[in-house]
């Protein structure tokens, strides 16, 4: 039976998460039209047999490669015309899948959807769920590349209440919840596999856009999936020290685009410096957070909830590690290749036989 959409789910050591995924997309209302394909990406448990006690096809990794290099090996081996991606710890809304082919025509390249936090219980499942940083990134961050335009965007953000979520051209994904036309795909030479965690969907964005003239990314928030996340605060922290180098990576191949700096962090580094000398500012040091994050004071008295005065203090952290991450990964990364569009088909750096298959 010809399918319509292939689902790619890349998974790392996914026992425990991705029976659940799988098993939404069995209850999409175009469910028989849906081709299932876990990349089962150097796991140690049991993740390929899970995903084929659940009818899924497993392509395995003999080692490790990254979540680009993942949906890649998906990406190729898909047989419908639309390829959608998933992560392990993610369970789609029912109409997901009928919402995103609903919108390939006039010049739709790219289809992806919102990304929920789960609605667990604790203080860090409940900030996620309000700092939302899955969002797509927007079609205004193309208007302009200097600073001060950016940093307008930015402290922006902080002041404006999370709004419900039109249909709308968007400038990039988050990867948890995004699909594109197959050959869109395999034309521009898939995602870029040196990408190992974080900046690879704007990377593949961004190369999409500027290869096809015209074309066009839609967000659509009805094609909503929740993310259950680890919510445990280290590894919430984990995550932006490797979007923080996902981005640097981003960065050094995209020379053009501004470095992703939060000055947060080191605005009240530097007040803490002082205040070393001036013991007077250590009443601002406390305080300073909800001047640069005043949203947390919006929203604990809108709810009447004081435990969302944390959420300052908590994007903090998470802006602080992020910077780090970036800083790292300017260093690490600093003989990165900047991009050429002649080359950027050249990003399936293994030959597919090395990738390994089961």
């Amino acid at each position: 039976m010809q399918c319509d959409l292939t689902v790619v789910i890349a998974s790392l050591n996914g026992e425990a998460r991705i029976e659940r995924c799988l098993r939404a997309l069995d209850k999409q209302t175009v469910g028989p039209f849906i081709e299932k394909i876990v990349v089962d990406d150097g796991s140690t448990d049991a993740t390929s047999k899970i995903a084929r006690e659940n009818g899924a096809r497993v392509l395995r990794h003999l080692s490790n490669q990254g979540v680009a290099a993942a949906r890649n090996t998906g990406a190729e081996a898909a047989s419908s015309p639309i390829v959608a991606f998933l992560d392990d710890d993610c369970e789609p809304d029912q109409e997901w899948a009928e919402r995103l082919l609903l919108e390939y025509a006039d010049g739709v390249v790219g289809v992806g959807g919102a990304i929920h936090a789960s609605s667990g219980a604790g203080i860090i499942s409940s900030y996620l769920r309000r700092r939302n940083r899955h969002e797509p990134l927007e079609l205004n961050l193309a208007k302009s590349e200097k600073i001060p335009y950016r940093f307008y965007l930015y402290l922006r953000k902080q002041w404006t209440f999370a709004q419900p979520s039109p249909r709308r051209n968007v400038y990039a994904f988050a990867g948890a919840n995004m699909s594109f036309a197959r050959d869109a795909f395999v034309a521009v030479g898939g995602l870029d596999e040196r990408f190992r965690y974080g900046s690879e969907e704007q990377d593949f964005c961004r190369r999409l856009l500027s290869a096809l003239p015209g074309s066009r990314l839609v967000f659509v928030p009805e094609a909503s999936v929740v993310h259950y996340f680890d919510a445990k605060l280290y590894r919430t922290l984990k995550r932006n020290y490797a979007y923080g180098r996902g981005a640097a990576q981003f960065y050094r191949k995209w020379p053009t685009v501004r470095p992703t700096i939060f000055p947060g962090p080191f605005l009240l580094l530097a007040v803490a410096g002082l205040a070393g000398f001036f013991p007077d500012l250590l009443p601002l040091v406390v305080l300073m957070p909800y001047a640069l994050y005043p949203m947390s004071i919006r929203y604990a008295f809108a709810e009447r909830r004081w435990t969302y005065l944390l959420d300052s203090y908590l994007q903090l952290a998470q802006e602080l590690w992020e910077n780090a991450g970036f800083i790292t990964g300017l260093w690490k990364f600093r003989h990165f290749p900047i991009y050429a569009p002649e080359s950027s088909a050249e990003v399936l750096s293994e030959p597919k036989e090395s990738r390994g298959s089961i």
